[in-house]
């Protein structure tokens, strides 16, 4: 893993260390957390339209907000890991080459039907 996140990754150990936050810091309890704090991401989406949802980082306010959403879920998401001895940059380098390896790249559009390929990323 990266230095960096990493270092988050202790930082956010200490910080619920310090205050016996760990007993509650089960992979049953962060998956939950980080489930709701992803649902309060889509939350600030949940309305607006395509070219809202593009241009909500040059409204401060809602920027702010979704900054803190983003902030939650990847803090819940490092504490999962920790949890449960994940690399999470690792495991999303192994992810990323089985979908190169699952969906081709986009193929141009032609007789045989639209651009594109079968699925999307991340999909199982």
């Amino acid at each position: 893993m990266s230095d960096d996140l990493h270092a988050l990754q202790r930082r956010l150990a200490e910080f619920a260390a310090a205050r016996d936050w760990q007993q509650y810091h089960t992979p049953k309890n962060l998956a939950a957390a980080l489930s709701v704090e992803a649902a309060e991401l889509v939350e600030i989406f949940q309305w607006l339209t395509p070219e809202e949802s593009t241009a909500v980082m040059s409204d401060p306010k809602a920027a702010g907000r979704v900054e803190d959403e983003v902030a939650d879920v990847l803090a819940y998401l490092l504490q999962f890991c920790e949890a449960l001895g994940i690399d999470a940059l690792t495991a999303l380098a192994a992810k990323i080459e089985r979908n190169e390896s699952r969906f081709p790249p986009v193929r141009p559009a032609g007789p045989d039907g639209p651009r594109g390929s079968e699925g999307r990323v991340g999909e199982e």
